[in-house]
């Protein structure tokens, strides 16, 4: 399926089925990445942006069953900064949809074994079959980012990775997949907010890394090695879609809605529900057995 034709027939379904609508952004002028557009609208407020997710939820389920109904397999790349709110998108993607259906992959540190093979092999097994919505949460760009910045990828081995990334996602996309990637971009100063803060919270100071401490100090070198692999691998079958994120609240909305418009889905006809009777007691006796019960203390 040609991501090309998903965006044409995406179109008539909202109107008809009701999806949930964008509102038509006007033409701006190109911003560098590492510069924040002048004019940012306030920072998105819990209600209206918990009153958005719900109606896209309900859209996310409806994606869902077309994508079951119809044997699509769609694969989502999240890649960006440190902070940039990966983990946070996918949690909105996911919390009302079944695991089985959208299943998140964050792989760990290679093994030895791995390091011994072909370098896309650990990622391609992971790929969606008929009716699975796969979501990497980091993915094989680790090679183009992380890896080539901390040194752990020699300039050769990432070389040969853009020249030849290209190609697999080309034959990714030729296999019927449709592929999606997203590139979530912080400012400095908002990276600079979020890290300090997990330093302060107790309930994120695990997401606070020796590594993200490296990386912290080399904002630029993460900022060449991002512009060298858009201009290797922004691709027109296999394009990056880039959200600015320091508003994380409008950041996961926009990338929603761009999700759903970018997967073509309509929505499922399903049956009215009829519960059935309960069954009688049937002369069931609850048993004098001395359940341990957790305590009651809120």
């Amino acid at each position: 399926m040609k991501q090309g034709k998903a965006k044409k027939k995406a179109a008539p379904v909202a109107k008809k089925r009701g999806r949930v609508k964008a509102k038509k952004a006007a033409s701006a002028p190109l911003v560098p990445l590492d510069t924040q557009p002048a004019g940012e609208p306030a920072k998105m407020k819990r209600r209206e942006y918990e009153d958005q997710l719900e109606k896209m939820h309900v859209e996310l389920v409806k994606l869902q069953e077309w994508v079951v109904k119809k044997g699509l397999k769609v694969c989502v790349i999240f890649e960006g900064r440190d902070t940039a709110g990966k983990g946070g998108v996918i949690k909105a993607i996911t919390e009302r949809v079944s695991p089985r259906i959208f299943r998140v992959v964050a792989l760990p540190a290679p093994t030895s074994r791995e390091r011994s093979q072909m370098y896309m092999q650990r990622y391609v097994k992971h790929l969606p079959a008929a009716g699975e919505i796969v979501i990497f949460d980091r993915s094989w760009y680790n090679r183009a980012g992380v890896e080539r910045v901390m040194g752990f990828a020699d300039e050769e081995t990432v070389q040969t990775f853009l020249q030849t990334t290209p190609m697999v996602e080309d034959a990714i996309v030729k296999s019927g997949v449709i592929l999606l990637k997203y590139w979530l971009e912080v400012s400095e100063e908002e990276q600079e907010k979020r890290l300090k803060d997990r330093a302060k919270d107790g309930r994120k100071t695990w997401k606070l890394t020796p590594m993200d401490l490296k990386s912290y100090s080399r904002w630029y070198d993460y900022s060449r090695a991002r512009d060298d692999m858009f201009a290797a691998t922004d691709t027109a079958r296999a394009p990056w879609y880039v959200a600015r994120t320091d508003d994380k609240r409008r950041g996961r909305l926009n990338i929603i809605q761009h999700l759903l418009e970018h997967v073509p889905y309509e929505e499922t006809k399903r049956d009215k529900v009829k519960f059935p009777k309960r069954q009688k007691r049937g002369g069931y006796v609850e048993p004098d057995h001395p359940y341990r019960y957790v305590e009651e203390r809120n």
